[in-house]
């Protein structure tokens, strides 16, 4: 697989909103122009704003592989490791009869809510590069 053909982070929005619930958005973009969207939404809480922005990466993935390859989003939790904020999020990647735990991790210091979607994406990058390789 060539740099070109890998797919990119490309948009990232966030929103806590004033019915104490909040709203993700993730876009991943395509060498060839083509945009995958994944939106979810939550409760304003640590735990929820991170539920909410892996789930939407997740939404987005699943839009690029699917029917090939699903993903379930088993949990997402921010610790504090050596002095910095870590986001490690734990999936379950399911193709065809088999399944794989995936677990992924970033440094958000700053944004929490964008680590856990950048997680997301750290978990799923050796089977995305398999799958995409065999396409």
């Amino acid at each position: 697989m060539s740099e070109t053909e890998r797919l990119r982070f490309q948009d990232f929005a966030f929103q806590r909103l004033p019915s104490g619930r909040c709203h993700a958005k993730v876009v991943l973009s395509w060498a060839d122009g083509r945009n995958f969207t994944g939106e979810s939404d939550g409760v304003i809480s640590q735990a929820g704003e991170l539920r909410c922005c892996a789930e939407a990466t997740v939404r987005a993935l699943e839009r690029v592989v699917q029917p090939k390859l699903g993903f379930e989003l088993l949990g997402v939790k921010a610790v504090r490791a050596f002095d910095a904020v870590v986001v490690i999020v734990s999936l379950s990647a399911q193709q065809e009869t088999r399944a794989s735990r995936l677990v992924g991790a970033y440094l958000a210091e700053t944004d929490p809510p964008r680590g856990a979607a950048l997680a997301v994406l750290n978990a799923t990058n050796r089977i995305l590069g398999n799958f995409f390789a065999t396409r």
